[in-house]
């Protein structure tokens, strides 16, 4: 007697494993929303952190008794850290969908002090609220199942991060605020509207409120030259942590970590999870070209600048005008490594970092 296996189609999943991953992802992406955004994806920093860890102490000691070396450490960080539990495109992805929802629905909610528009606020936490919850759940799914289709079909780019962007552009259609926005400023990467503290009247989710005519992502990291050198710092920082460690996302895990105190309130905490990741990415790159740590370590430095500046371009032309939060990080993620991934596929590269 056979068994048949249902397979999902493109995903290459068995039902009942996709059922699990469907479910699980369902409640991630609620337990975004109810964590707000940033803080979820705080959580994703430590777990991950603690996966590489616990990977690197693994490659010390060569495995534990009765467990291969790797095995706990991919569960901690590609099931937990980068899975249902607290992966971007599933928590994080609910909880910026919860926001833009809740902008629309629930403007009273707004936090005295929040200059931004409502829909913008990725540190608002929304406990037990069922509706909002709901709508973080389909957005925890519909990430899920963005990033599963696009790991099958071989897409090469970073698909998670693919996903918190495309998840942040859908919820902007679904609770009908415009894609880019009205441009408050010469042209569209003209952020001195902001530096004079300029006003307008803006329509966002079927409300007309008075508002910053220009909101950059982050009004201590925008200027150029300033993301140039957090760029080239971070991205040293993360080759330097791959080269000591083997690990490439343990920079990205510090970085994310450190937001907990921009969370809080920290002025001036700068962000820089696509900074390190990239320089990680630039240096084992690198790495199979070149057999100079210093060489390595420059050009991790020079892919950190590369990501920041991809941010801050993203973040002018799609974050700064409309009413939700759209990443920045995630942009800059899902283009560089896109365009690393076509390289390698082209053999320009020896290899495509994480890929």
């Amino acid at each position: 007697m056979y068994e048949t296996v249902l397979q999902i189609p493109v995903i290459g999943m068995e039902a009942e494993a996709f059922a699990v991953l469907l479910i699980a992802a369902l409640a991630g992406g609620a337990f975004g929303a109810a964590l707000g955004a940033l803080p979820s994806f705080v959580f994703t920093g430590f777990v991950v952190f603690l996966g590489e860890g616990i990977a690197t102490l693994e490659g010390e000691v060569g495995g534990l008794e009765g467990i291969a070396a790797g095995d706990i450490a991919t569960g901690i960080t590609d099931v937990i850290g980068f899975g249902a539990v607290t992966g971007p495109h599933i928590a994080f992805a609910g909880g910026v969908a919860a926001t833009a929802y809740a902008g629309r629905k629930y403007p009273e909610m707004k936090p005295a002090g929040w200059d931004y528009h409502f829909g913008k606020d990725i540190l608002y936490a929304f406990g037990t609220k069922p509706d909002i919850l709901a709508v973080g759940a389909i957005f925890g799914a519909l990430g899920m199942l963005i990033t599963q289709v696009m790991d099958g079909i071989g897409f090469p780019t970073d698909n998670i991060a693919l996903s918190v962007v495309a998840t942040a552009f859908l919820a902007r259609l679904a609770f009908g605020y415009p894609l880019v926005g009205k441009v408050g400023g010469s042209n569209i990467l003209d952020m001195s509207p902001f530096e004079r503290e300029e006003k307008r009247m803006a329509a966002d989710g079927g409300t007309t409120t008075s508002r910053l005519a220009t909101e950059p992502w982050l009004a201590h990291q925008y200027k150029w030259s300033g993301v140039t050198t957090i760029g080239l710092v971070g991205g040293i920082l993360g080759g330097f942590i791959w080269l000591e460690t083997g690990s490439i996302f343990m920079g990205y895990g510090i970085s994310a970590m450190s937001l907990l105190f921009l969370n809080l309130g920290v002025e001036k905490i700068p962000v820089t999870h696509h900074i390190t990741l990239l320089g990680s990415t630039g240096a084992v790159i690198a790495a199979s070209a070149v057999g100079s740590d210093p060489i390595v370590l420059l050009v991790a430095g020079a892919f950190g600048v590369i990501s920041a500046l991809i941010g801050e371009l993203s973040q002018r032309v799609f974050y700064s005008h409309s009413g939700t939060h759209v990443d920045p990080p995630a942009m800059a993620i899902a283009a560089f490594m896109l365009v690393i991934g076509v390289l390698y596929l082209a053999g320009l590269l020896p290899n495509a970092g994480y890929l």
